[in-house]
């Protein structure tokens, strides 16, 4: 039985998540995200002009006229989304949490997937991999996917991306069109940069930063308590001291261009979004950015 809370939740991020894919999305996903190859579809008689390359002629000797052999573009794609659901992605300083700013654009990106009749699969993780759907069609699975996204509670509280990316290859045997979907808060000894490689070599993995402003630039409030939401480590900052402000900017500002860096020699396009701010752009951004390269 759903919650009467998480139910009103999937159905308001339907009906947003759906209006945008109809009257904003429309044709972007398609025109970016090509099928992997082609496949034979029909055979037909010869006419001037075809390829000699495609006859075929074990049809040909048996009817003895020429046909030749028809093939489309292999459009259906498997997309999954690689969602990090570790303590961090429960802060939110505005109306929603970074947790529910990724279950929204999960369902973006889940509608846009089945209008185009393409497979969705889910992977749920922390440092360890918590839930995993397995591909599927259909607006009901569909539905499913943003239920557990915005519902689900994990055991773990830490961040393992490697994890993610080595079970992603495990459970899927064909190149996917993967979203990966966190706030890329690095865990001390943790690196993902190899398994991030070896996955974009495979897959078209695409990285979604979920940010909130809060992460950036403290409030001038006064001496704070703070506490990590995946390590539980408490520190007190004085956030009237403008030194520590600059610093605490400072580092913030480091890990994102070093995320950024990684991102840009691993290959990997990369959206990044906060939760007081649409994202609609964002996308739309990406989107235009992969179909100009493409053309």
């Amino acid at each position: 039985m759903i919650p009467e809370d998480i139910f009103k939740k999937v159905r308001q991020i339907h009906i947003r998540t759906s209006h945008m894919v109809n009257d904003v999305l429309a044709g972007q996903y398609e025109s970016v995200f090509k099928g992997q190859g082609i496949e034979f579809e029909e055979v037909r008689e010869y006419q001037p002009g075809d390829d000699v390359r495609t006859i075929d002629w074990n049809v040909t000797a048996r009817t003895g006229r020429p046909f030749v052999k028809k093939f489309v573009e292999e459009r259906e794609l498997t997309v999954m989304l690689i969602v990090d659901l570790s303590g961090s992605l429960q802060f939110g300083t505005h109306t929603r949490s970074k947790a529910e700013l990724a279950a929204e654009l999960c369902a973006v990106i889940a509608f846009s997937a089945i209008t185009n009749n393409d497979k969705v699969g889910l992977i749920i993780f922390t440092d360890r991999i918590e839930k995993f759907i397995p591909p599927k069609k259909g607006r009901r699975h569909v539905l499913r996917v943003i239920r557990d996204v915005l519902s689900f509670t994990p055991e773990g509280h830490g961040t393992d991306i490697a994890i993610a990316l080595e079970y992603l290859s495990k459970v899927t045997t064909r190149r996917t069109v993967s979203f990966l979907v966190s706030d890329f808060f690095e865990q001390p000894g943790q690196d993902y940069e190899r398994a991030l490689r070896i996955a974009s070599k495979r897959h078209d993995v695409i990285a979604i930063t979920t940010a909130d402003p809060r992460e950036r630039e403290l409030p001038k409030l006064g001496i704070m308590e703070f506490q990590d939401a995946e390590t539980g480590e408490v520190a007190l900052i004085d956030t009237a001291s403008s030194r520590a402000r600059a610093e605490f900017r400072r580092l913030a500002e480091e890990r994102i261009q070093r995320t950024s860096d990684l991102f840009r020699s691993a290959g990997i396009d990369a959206i990044s979004v906060q939760t007081g701010e649409p994202y609609v752009g964002e996308l739309l951004k990406f989107f235009r950015m992969r179909e100009k390269r493409l053309g």
